[in-house]
Protein backbone atom coordinates (compact mmCIF):
# COMPACT_ATOMS: atom_id res chain seq x y z
CA UNK A 1 0.00 0.00 0.00
CA UNK A 2 3.03 2.50 0.88
CA UNK A 3 4.43 1.56 -2.29
CA UNK A 4 1.37 2.04 -4.21
CA UNK A 5 1.02 5.86 -3.10
CA UNK A 6 4.80 6.51 -3.10
CA UNK A 7 4.05 5.63 -7.31
CA UNK A 8 1.17 7.92 -7.35
CA UNK A 9 2.60 10.60 -5.33
CA UNK A 10 5.83 10.34 -7.59
CA UNK A 11 3.41 9.92 -11.44
CA UNK A 12 1.22 13.18 -9.69
CA UNK A 13 4.45 15.07 -9.51
CA UNK A 14 6.17 13.92 -12.47
CA UNK A 15 3.28 14.63 -14.77
CA UNK A 16 3.53 18.46 -13.07
CA UNK A 17 7.27 18.21 -14.19
CA UNK A 18 6.39 17.73 -17.39
CA UNK A 19 4.16 20.95 -17.92
CA UNK A 20 7.04 22.90 -15.96
CA UNK A 21 9.84 21.35 -18.56
CA UNK A 22 7.44 22.40 -21.44
CA UNK A 23 6.65 25.82 -19.84
CA UNK A 24 10.60 26.56 -19.49
CA UNK A 25 11.35 25.11 -22.97
CA UNK A 26 9.00 27.58 -24.94
CA UNK A 27 10.52 30.24 -23.30
CA UNK A 28 14.03 29.18 -23.42
CA UNK A 29 14.79 29.51 -19.80
CA UNK A 30 17.60 27.60 -18.60
CA UNK A 31 16.47 25.86 -14.95
CA UNK A 32 19.31 24.22 -12.93
CA UNK A 33 18.33 22.34 -9.59
CA UNK A 34 20.80 22.92 -6.67
CA UNK A 35 20.64 20.07 -4.08
CA UNK A 36 22.99 19.57 -1.74
CA UNK A 37 23.59 18.55 2.16
CA UNK A 38 22.82 21.48 4.58
CA UNK A 39 25.64 23.71 4.74
CA UNK A 40 26.82 22.70 1.66
CA UNK A 41 26.89 26.23 0.82
CA UNK A 42 24.57 26.48 -1.86
CA UNK A 43 23.63 30.09 -1.30
CA UNK A 44 26.74 31.39 -0.38
CA UNK A 45 28.06 29.87 -4.11
CA UNK A 46 24.38 30.95 -5.51
CA UNK A 47 24.91 34.63 -4.49
CA UNK A 48 28.57 34.70 -5.65
CA UNK A 49 27.42 33.18 -9.28
CA UNK A 50 24.58 36.00 -9.57
CA UNK A 51 27.17 38.47 -8.64
CA UNK A 52 29.98 37.45 -11.01
CA UNK A 53 27.78 36.80 -13.99
CA UNK A 54 25.84 40.16 -13.72
CA UNK A 55 29.16 41.64 -13.75
CA UNK A 56 30.14 40.04 -16.78
CA UNK A 57 26.85 40.46 -17.98
CA UNK A 58 26.73 37.30 -20.27
CA UNK A 59 23.51 35.62 -18.57
CA UNK A 60 20.66 38.17 -17.20
CA UNK A 61 18.38 38.65 -16.25
CA UNK A 62 18.78 35.26 -13.26
CA UNK A 63 15.72 34.57 -11.20
CA UNK A 64 15.33 32.30 -8.13
CA UNK A 65 13.15 30.19 -6.46
CA UNK A 66 14.52 29.36 -2.38
CA UNK A 67 13.58 25.96 -0.96
CA UNK A 68 13.93 25.95 2.89
CA UNK A 69 11.19 24.31 5.49
CA UNK A 70 10.72 27.71 7.34
CA UNK A 71 12.43 32.02 6.75
CA UNK A 72 12.99 33.70 3.75
CA UNK A 73 16.25 34.57 4.91
CA UNK A 74 17.93 33.11 1.62
CA UNK A 75 15.78 34.91 -0.35
CA UNK A 76 16.77 38.07 1.00
CA UNK A 77 20.12 37.57 0.35
CA UNK A 78 20.01 36.59 -3.06
CA UNK A 79 17.02 39.62 -3.53
CA UNK A 80 20.16 42.00 -1.54
CA UNK A 81 22.04 40.92 -5.32
CA UNK A 82 19.24 42.16 -7.62
CA UNK A 83 17.93 39.02 -8.51
CA UNK A 84 14.56 38.31 -8.71
CA UNK A 85 13.51 35.52 -5.62
CA UNK A 86 10.81 33.93 -4.45
CA UNK A 87 10.84 32.24 -1.13
CA UNK A 88 8.47 28.58 -1.21
CA UNK A 89 8.95 27.60 2.51
CA UNK A 90 7.93 23.26 2.46
CA UNK A 91 7.30 23.75 6.61
CA UNK A 92 7.65 19.87 7.74
CA UNK A 93 8.37 18.93 3.80
CA UNK A 94 12.11 17.82 3.21
CA UNK A 95 12.13 19.06 -0.41
CA UNK A 96 10.79 20.87 -3.38
CA UNK A 97 8.35 19.34 -5.55
CA UNK A 98 7.19 20.43 -8.77
CA UNK A 99 4.02 22.12 -7.68
CA UNK A 100 5.63 24.05 -5.31
CA UNK A 101 7.86 24.85 -9.02
CA UNK A 102 5.40 25.45 -11.08
CA UNK A 103 3.92 28.24 -8.22
CA UNK A 104 7.62 29.98 -7.79
CA UNK A 105 7.07 30.29 -11.54
CA UNK A 106 4.17 32.21 -11.98
CA UNK A 107 5.32 34.63 -8.87
CA UNK A 108 8.72 35.24 -10.78
CA UNK A 109 7.53 35.40 -14.50
CA UNK A 110 10.95 34.77 -15.49
CA UNK A 111 11.75 36.45 -18.88
CA UNK A 112 12.84 34.50 -21.86
CA UNK A 113 15.97 33.04 -22.50
CA UNK A 114 16.84 33.84 -18.80
CA UNK A 115 18.30 31.68 -15.97
CA UNK A 116 16.30 30.33 -13.42
CA UNK A 117 18.24 28.99 -10.52
CA UNK A 118 16.03 26.34 -8.17
CA UNK A 119 18.06 26.23 -4.27
CA UNK A 120 16.46 23.04 -2.88
CA UNK A 121 15.68 22.08 0.56
CA UNK A 122 19.16 20.93 2.18
CA UNK A 123 18.86 16.78 1.49
CA UNK A 124 20.41 14.59 -0.55
CA UNK A 125 17.59 11.63 -0.20
CA UNK A 126 14.26 12.92 -1.21
CA UNK A 127 14.85 15.67 -4.01
CA UNK A 128 16.55 13.00 -5.86
CA UNK A 129 13.02 11.26 -6.45
CA UNK A 130 11.19 14.30 -7.46
CA UNK A 131 11.50 15.82 -11.22
CA UNK A 132 10.94 19.84 -11.03
CA UNK A 133 11.34 20.07 -14.61
CA UNK A 134 14.89 21.23 -14.52
CA UNK A 135 17.60 20.77 -17.44
CA UNK A 136 19.56 19.36 -14.82
CA UNK A 137 20.87 18.78 -10.99
CA UNK A 138 23.37 20.11 -9.39
CA UNK A 139 24.93 18.33 -6.31
CA UNK A 140 27.21 20.95 -4.24
CA UNK A 141 29.74 18.66 -1.84
CA UNK A 142 31.51 20.56 0.33
CA UNK A 143 34.60 19.43 1.48
CA UNK A 144 33.56 19.76 5.32
CA UNK A 145 31.18 16.35 4.20
CA UNK A 146 32.64 13.24 4.57
CA UNK A 147 34.43 12.08 0.74
CA UNK A 148 32.35 8.89 0.94
CA UNK A 149 29.04 10.99 0.27
CA UNK A 150 28.45 9.56 -3.09
CA UNK A 151 28.22 6.03 -1.97
CA UNK A 152 25.87 6.84 0.93
CA UNK A 153 23.31 8.92 -1.09
CA UNK A 154 23.97 7.16 -4.31
CA UNK A 155 20.48 8.23 -6.19
CA UNK A 156 21.34 11.88 -5.42
CA UNK A 157 24.69 11.34 -7.50
CA UNK A 158 23.45 9.40 -10.01
CA UNK A 159 20.30 11.84 -10.47
CA UNK A 160 22.92 14.42 -11.21
CA UNK A 161 24.42 16.06 -13.96
CA UNK A 162 27.57 17.92 -12.08
CA UNK A 163 28.78 17.80 -8.83
CA UNK A 164 30.58 20.58 -7.38
CA UNK A 165 32.72 19.66 -4.82
CA UNK A 166 32.84 22.68 -2.60
CA UNK A 167 34.91 25.28 -0.50
CA UNK A 168 38.22 23.80 -1.30
CA UNK A 169 40.13 26.64 0.53
CA UNK A 170 39.28 24.01 3.48
CA UNK A 171 41.22 21.45 2.20
CA UNK A 172 44.62 21.95 4.02
CA UNK A 173 42.15 22.20 7.27
CA UNK A 174 39.47 19.06 6.85
CA UNK A 175 40.35 15.83 5.93
CA UNK A 176 38.51 15.12 2.68
CA UNK A 177 39.97 13.52 0.13
CA UNK A 178 39.01 15.18 -3.36
CA UNK A 179 39.80 12.36 -5.96
CA UNK A 180 38.84 9.29 -3.47
CA UNK A 181 35.48 11.59 -3.78
CA UNK A 182 34.78 12.04 -7.13
CA UNK A 183 36.22 8.05 -8.24
CA UNK A 184 33.12 7.19 -5.92
CA UNK A 185 30.96 9.76 -7.63
CA UNK A 186 31.99 8.37 -11.19
CA UNK A 187 31.67 4.89 -9.92
CA UNK A 188 27.82 5.88 -8.95
CA UNK A 189 27.42 7.98 -12.23
CA UNK A 190 30.06 7.51 -14.69
CA UNK A 191 28.50 10.30 -16.90
CA UNK A 192 28.72 12.72 -14.36
CA UNK A 193 30.87 16.03 -14.74
CA UNK A 194 33.11 17.25 -11.81
CA UNK A 195 34.07 20.62 -10.74
CA UNK A 196 36.22 21.77 -7.57
CA UNK A 197 35.56 25.57 -6.72
CA UNK A 198 35.23 27.98 -3.88
CA UNK A 199 32.85 30.74 -3.85
CA UNK A 200 35.08 32.30 -1.28
CA UNK A 201 38.28 32.68 -3.14
CA UNK A 202 36.75 32.55 -6.45
CA UNK A 203 38.78 29.28 -7.44
CA UNK A 204 37.64 26.58 -10.30
CA UNK A 205 34.42 28.96 -10.74
CA UNK A 206 35.46 29.60 -14.07
CA UNK A 207 34.46 26.31 -14.88
CA UNK A 208 31.40 26.41 -13.37
CA UNK A 209 30.27 29.58 -15.04
CA UNK A 210 31.39 27.81 -18.44
CA UNK A 211 29.43 24.85 -17.62
CA UNK A 212 26.61 27.07 -16.98
CA UNK A 213 26.94 29.24 -20.59
CA UNK A 214 27.56 26.34 -22.54
CA UNK A 215 23.62 24.89 -20.52
CA UNK A 216 22.30 28.08 -21.20
CA UNK A 217 23.39 28.26 -25.01
CA UNK A 218 21.16 24.66 -25.17
CA UNK A 219 18.34 25.88 -23.74
CA UNK A 220 18.23 29.31 -25.16
CA UNK A 221 19.95 29.28 -28.71
CA UNK A 222 20.63 32.35 -30.40
CA UNK A 223 17.48 33.49 -32.69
Amino acid sequence: MIVDLEARVLAKNDARAAQNRAWLAERRILALNLVSSPGAGKTTLLVRTIRDLAAAATLTPICVIEGDQETARDAERIRATGAAAVQVNTGTGCHLDAEMVARGLTALDPPAGSLLMIENVGNLVCPALFDLGERAKVVVLSVTEGDDKPLKYPHMFRAAALVLVHKIDLLPYVDFDVSAALDRAHHVNPRLTALTVSAKTGEGLADWYAWIRAQHERAAPAL
